[in-house]
């Protein structure tokens, strides 16, 4: 069974970046809970290395080799697919000894050699739309990991190779939010169904830094408007997103990257509901 599917609901949260064993433990269990109500599932997010931040002291995470140790002990103690950003190719097999997706930031979405990279792993990858990118454009990013990955599978004689090229490939496209002046981000909700005409994959809403507020907070620091994730969620769903990217901390306002835009853990549950139920009359 595919990660990303476009006939069921499915849900990646987390924190935004790793922290301490009892911190992400934590989020994962109450994520766990949730799990069974959502019908695609749910996949734990969570950087073990925040490498494009606005200032040079800002909080960065564990690293690759205490990252993945963490992401780890998370799958194995909670029972979830674990998924985190890669921003070096040769950082990509390693990764995918343990993460079930690889994550291509936003500002990545056009390194060839990444992409390939991480679809060479024959791992799901979830590629995020940056900014400047126009839906169409994404056709080329998409199309980057699934000839990795169908060369990878050549290579090792899969016999899915048979299958069409659509299905080769657990590939997913984020929806992040487009520049809109300095500093602010607009959401087009044309996008979702724009993505997946010229792609042909799921197509994601990233309600968290499409209230991200880059370079806005303190000392120059990315702030957020975390209010408007709710209502912007609902109509991503409305409009047609398949699945849904929310980064979630039990205390937003003490994490150390990306706080000001993440959903306090305990709001979680009920926006779920709320979504569900829009999924739902969207889809009859």
């Amino acid at each position: 069974m595919p990660i990303f599917r476009d006939d069921a609901l499915f849900l990646i949260a987390g924190p935004c970046v790793l922290e301490d064993d009892k911190l992400n433990l934590g989020v994962a269990e109450e994520l766990a809970k949730l799990a069974g109500r959502i019908p695609g599932g749910i996949v734990y997010k969570a950087s073990f290395d925040k490498a494009n931040r606005s200032n040079v002291g800002a909080a960065r995470g564990p690293g690759i080799e205490e990252g993945l140790r963490k992401l780890e002990k998370v799958k194995k103690e909670s029972g979830l697919r674990v998924l985190t950003d890669v921003h070096l190719p040769d950082q990509c097999a390693t990764v995918a000894e343990v993460a079930d997706v690889l994550q291509i930031p936003a500002f990545l979405c056009r390194q060839t050699d990444l992409l390939q990279a991480a679809g060479a792993t024959g791992k799901a990858v979830n590629v995020k739309k940056g900014q400047w990118m126009h839906p169409e454009g994404m056709r080329g990013a998409v199309e980057k990991v699934r000839d990795a990955t169908s060369d990878a599978r050549h290579a090792k004689g899969d016999r899915r190779l048979s299958l069409p090229a659509t299905r080769l490939s657990d590939i997913a496209v984020t929806e992040r939010g487009t520049f809109f002046g300095y500093g602010d981000l607009v959401v087009d909700m044309r996008d979702f169904a724009r993505i997946r005409e010229a792609c042909g994959v799921p197509v994601i809403f990233d309600a968290t830094h499409s209230v991200q507020r880059p370079g806005q907070g303190s000392g120059g620091a990315s702030g957020g408007a975390r209010e408007f994730i709710p209502p912007l969620t609902l109509a991503s769903i409305a409009a047609g997103a398949d699945g849904l990217f929310l980064e979630t901390h039990p205390r937003p306002d003490e994490a150390p990257s990306d706080g000001p835009n993440m959903l306090p853990l305990k709001q979680l549950p009920a926006l779920i509901d709320k979504v569900l139920s829009v999924w739902h009359a969207t889809r009859r």
